[in-house]
């Protein structure tokens, strides 16, 4: 039996693919990955390597073993189709008689654009009939941390979300839900809506930003056109600047808000406060 992860050597699958190491014996783990150079990292350590392309579905053959499980990581290329990359993977896993099929997907209440293809993904796990888990992520710290240079540059934080809130957690605690499910029991064709403990403004967030960095910043709210104008002139393709724009208007509706405590009662722990996260990438 093996614990299969595609998107292996992304953002999230690094950390899942840590956290699994904690787990359970290196041998067990199959980090699937299209580029093996990548992996290297975890190979040393005694991971094994799967080399496979969503847009190949050749490549999943006889990847997947009865009675493995699996942990779909959802793609990221919007312009190419993504239930039909993620439906590969999916029937490879049929095919194969998986024990789980867990799904990385989007808060059940978001009904931005965004969440189309998460919908689409899910609706073709259910009707397959594998034991599956579906992971609704919320959003995480790190969208927003990642992304502080122009911040403190400007001294503003330019979002579209009007006064609406985020319970946002930290990667690495979606990762370590993702790692309880793959390892625990009684978790088949269960949906966890997965979400931080606490929700903050944008307001807020300027506000954090300000205090630990010393620096004069304040929350500046846009219209969802302008927005997306911003993420176009940073260089951001059109289709995804509206997606992400669309997003914002989703979170001014509440649609992001959501405290479910699912996320923290499957690791265990409180979720990762966006100031500590604020911390980590000032400190970087």
């Amino acid at each position: 039996m093996s614990i299969v992860v595609t998107g292996a050597t992304g953002h999230l699958g690094r950390f899942v693919i840590e956290g699994l190491l904690e787990k359970v014996p290196a041998d067990q783990i199959t980090a699937v990955v299209r580029s093996e150079e990548k992996a290297a990292g975890f190979a040393a350590r005694g991971v094994k390597i799967a080399v496979a392309d969503y847009n190949t579905p050749e490549t999943f053959d006889g990847l997947f073993s009865a009675g493995d499980k699996a942990l779909l990581i959802s793609g990221n290329e919007f312009d190419k189709g993504r239930v039909g990359q993620h439906k590969v993977v999916l029937d490879a896993a049929k095919a194969a008689g998986v024990a789980l099929f867990a799904y990385t997907s989007a808060p059940g209440t978001l009904t931005a654009a965004l969440a189309d293809d998460h919908k689409g993904t899910e609706a073709a796990i259910v009707e397959s009939g594998v034991p599956y888990v579906l992971l609704r992520n919320g959003w995480y710290n790190e969208n927003y941390t990642e992304q502080l240079a122009p911040v403190l540059e400007h001294g503003a934080v330019v979002q579209a979300a009007g006064e609406g809130k985020v319970a946002s957690a930290a990667r690495a605690d979606y990762a370590a839900a993702a790692v309880a499910v793959l390892t625990g029991e009684g978790h088949e064709n269960k949906t966890y809506e997965l979400s931080g403990d606490t929700a903050w403004s944008f307001a807020e967030y300027a506000a954090e930003v300000a205090k630990q960095s010393g620096k004069e910043i304040v929350y500046n709210p846009v219209s969802v056109e302008v927005f997306t104008g911003i993420l176009t002139g940073a260089g951001l393709p059109e289709p995804l600047a509206a997606i992400l724009a669309g997003v914002d208007a989703s979170i001014e509706q509440g649609q992001l808000a959501v405290t479910s405590g699912d996320l923290s009662r499957l690791t265990g722990r409180p979720t990762t406060p966006i100031a500590e996260s604020i911390a980590a990438a000032l400190k970087a």
